[in-house]
């Protein structure tokens, strides 16, 4: 080595010796202030930089369009990047890796480097989430103003780009993880095609959609062991006979939806989270978007760490687990959804009973059978209950940016079941969807509880 090298190289070391990684006044860059803030650490490890990251991305979520099964993915990769990185500010957390299904060999930060591991921990949730959806020029911008907020705390240049450099790091290894679990090989598999069979699902009005993720049953799963681990009870047999149980499940749907009140009503369009609503008038055609059902349940994750005064890495906690309890009860809902590919109640009740019976809410557009709401939001409902407890009062107001008023809980569970409910008022599911369906997410979110260990204040398998 050059003899001017070696003598470069002794000073830089001595340099990186000392308490911070740079001196005041050592930034040039002009996006930097000018004296570095010996707390800029602390006053990173801010939740609110979580809380609006993940808005951001549950916006684009909305602006995309993507099915719920999708939204489920891009909640929950992002979430467990960020959280690998974070947990090293945290040394109480333990890592995910060897207790979610093939990720291995995380990243470690270097020990010779000054990180600040919030800084790092967001741009791996960002860059993460990035990967995943379609308008990367909204997350860009997004990025751009959420990184001048650290800066503008006053970190040495140096900590800031070791902090980028890890949280890449991280994010490219998840990404690697990500890329194989088949998510790329469904793209390529053939569509839904429509059986003749009259028990069957078809695809309803007004847009007759094609089934959406017939194949999401091939994503490979993160903590159950196959899609097929808690696979419900078949259904109730279709049948014509009047007197089967199918035609006495078929016609309380249909009594219901006539008999509504103002408050079940209101319970079906808050929990409606359909991320695409056409409405059609004459030749005029127009569409309202709106969060999934997984972006509800962040919403609600969202209310309870902030409620709960949850500091940087408890929120972090939460929004990962309930983002893997989603994952995963979507590929066991879908699994169950395309094998018994149940027929609808609005295609059942215009064939048999009346011709101009509408559903309370759209139909969407994938088999009846398991209710996605109530297996998603039981699972969510116990991973929220394992971190806070099972008589948390809260006020969900994730709905009122959708002009829909808040509404009032007395635990997650209480939520869940009305989210569960709300799917017969919308006259959406029969009430065995909905049973069986709660059944199946309580299933799945036991399964997650017991088998993920995150911190050491998780309280244990919910009641």
């Amino acid at each position: 080595m050059h003899i001017g090298k070696i003598i470069a190289f002794v000073l830089l070391g001595s340099i990186f010796m000392t308490t911070w990684s740079c001196r005041p006044g050592s930034n040039t860059d002009p996006s930097f202030t000018a004296e570095v803030n010996p707390n800029y650490n602390e006053e990173a490890k801010n939740p609110a930089y979580f809380h609006r990251s993940m808005k951001r991305l549950t916006d684009i979520i909305v602006h995309d369009i993507f099915s719920p099964p999708q939204a489920s993915r891009i909640y929950v990769y992002p979430s467990v990047a960020a959280y690998e990185v974070l947990r090293h500010e945290y040394p109480e957390y333990q890592s995910l890796q060897g207790q979610l299904n093939e990720l291995q060999n995380v990243p470690q930060p270097a020990a010779d480097q000054e990180i600040c591991f919030p800084l790092a921990s967001i741009h791996a949730f960002l860059k993460t989430g990035k990967f995943l959806i379609f308008s990367e020029e909204k997350m860009e911008m997004f990025q751009k103003e959420i990184y001048q907020e650290f800066k503008d705390l006053g970190m040495p240049k140096e900590v800031y780009d070791n902090s980028i450099a890890y949280g890449q790091l991280v994010s490219d290894h998840v990404l690697k993880w990500v890329s194989t679990d088949m998510y790329n090989e469904t793209r390529t598999f053939p569509k839904y095609t429509i059986p003749e069979d009259p028990a069957m699902w078809k695809p309803t009005p007004p847009d007759y959609m094609d089934g959406i993720e017939p194949h999401w049953r091939e994503i490979r799963t993160l903590v159950i062991d196959s899609a097929q681990q808690f696979t419900p009870p078949p259904p109730t047999p279709f049948s014509e006979d009047k007197n089967s149980q199918f035609y006495k499940e078929m016609m309380e749907v249909y009594d219901v939806v006539k008999n509504l009140d103002e408050e079940q009503i209101a319970i079906a369009k808050f929990w409606d989270c359909n991320p695409y609503v056409s409405h059609h008038t004459g030749h005029v055609m127009y569409a309202t978007k709106k969060i999934t059902p997984g972006g509800h349940w962040m919403g609600i994750t969202n209310i309870a760490t902030q409620q709960a005064k949850a500091d940087m890495m408890k929120t972090l906690e939460a929004y990962t687990l309930v983002s893997i309890s989603l994952f995963d009860a979507f590929i066991s809902c879908w699994d169950e959804k395309y094998r018994s590919n149940l027929i609808r109640p609005e295609t059942v009740i215009n064939a048999y009973v009346d011709e101009d019976w509408l559903p309370t809410l759209q139909t969407p557009p994938f088999p009846e059978y398991t209710s996605g709401h109530s297996v998603i939001s039981t699972a969510s409902a116990v991973a929220l209950t394992n971190l806070f407890g099972a008589e948390f009062q809260f006020v969900d107001s994730t709905e009122v940016e959708y002009g829909l008023p808040p509404r009032e809980f007395n635990s997650f569970l209480e939520a869940s079941a009305e989210a569960a409910v709300s799917r017969l008022y919308g006259g959406i599911h029969y009430r065995p969807a909905i049973d069986l369906g709660v059944e199946q997410g309580q299933k799945i979110g036991e399964m997650i509880v017991d088998r993920v260990k995150t911190s050491p204040n998780q309280l244990g398998k919910s009641e």
